[in-house]
């Protein structure tokens, strides 16, 4: 049978190149996300990749109270979802942020609230068929508080840590929840900043997602080295941190 896969966030560039490699697969595909037009694009693009079949459904993710009725839509219509990966998300200016109340905590919203919000009610689901993937797209940014990204990082810290706990329950049920730490991705939300070494194309990361999801890993940095980078950021004494432009 092939698998069911539900991406929540599915026209983000990261989440096209992970549904491309499972159309590859044939697999079957449960798109949401905010646009009706680019999910039917998308989905057309799958199908002539080869997935076996692919449903869409429109969702403002911050309408949190529509949650329930998308994903029962998604269980409806398979007898059980193999694997979920949750993927969307807003990089804000972090300056207009510091200068707005309103502005962070829609941006917290979209980052935090409402990706805690789906994780609980797919946790729940995942539970009770005590079996398959919950992955979730955090990043490097809530290792650690820094002055360029803080509002941003703040939401997938939370994002983090509620995964972590997540796992920590679920993990004697059968379930793997996945953290996927993504470091700097050339993308359209990221169109506007300059672009060096360290940069990781989209279907690098999307690589990398699947291959977690089909091993059941835990936390994911991707590329690899970014493990490495955020280890030294996490581990550098606070005294010195602070005089730092990271």
């Amino acid at each position: 049978m092939s698998q069911r896969i539900l991406i929540i966030g599915a026209t983000s560039a990261i989440a096209t190149a992970v549904a491309r490699l499972y159309a590859m697969r044939s697999a079957r595909l449960f798109l949401v996300a905010r646009r009706p037009e680019s999910l039917s694009a998308l989905a057309a693009d799958l199908r002539v990749r080869g997935a076996a079949e692919v449903a869409i459904a429109p969702l403002d993710v911050n309408d949190i109270d529509q949650h329930s009725s998308i994903l029962e839509q998604a269980w409806n219509r398979w007898p059980g979802i193999d694997a979920v990966l949750v993927a969307h998300g807003v990089l804000p200016d972090q300056a207009r942020c510091e200068m707005s109340v309103k502005e962070t905590l829609a941006v917290f919203d979209t980052n935090g609230r409402s990706t805690i919000a789906l994780l609980t009610a797919l946790g729940a689901r995942f539970a009770d068929q005590s079996a398959g993937v919950l992955a979730v797209i955090s990043s490097p940014a809530g290792d650690r508080g820094r002055a360029s990204n803080y509002v941003y990082g703040a939401g997938k810290a939370a994002v983090s840590v509620f995964a972590a706990g997540l796992r920590h329950r679920l993990h004697a049920r059968g379930v793997r929840v996945l953290t996927i730490l993504p470091g700097f991705v050339d993308t359209p939300m990221t169109a506007a900043i300059a672009k060096g070494p360290l940069w990781a194309q989209p279907e690098t990361v999307a690589a990398d997602i699947v291959m977690a999801c089909d091993r059941g890993l835990g936390t994911v940095y991707t590329p690899w080295f970014w493990r490495w980078i955020m280890f030294l950021i996490r581990h550098l004494p606070e005294s010195l941190f602070v005089k730092t432009r990271l």
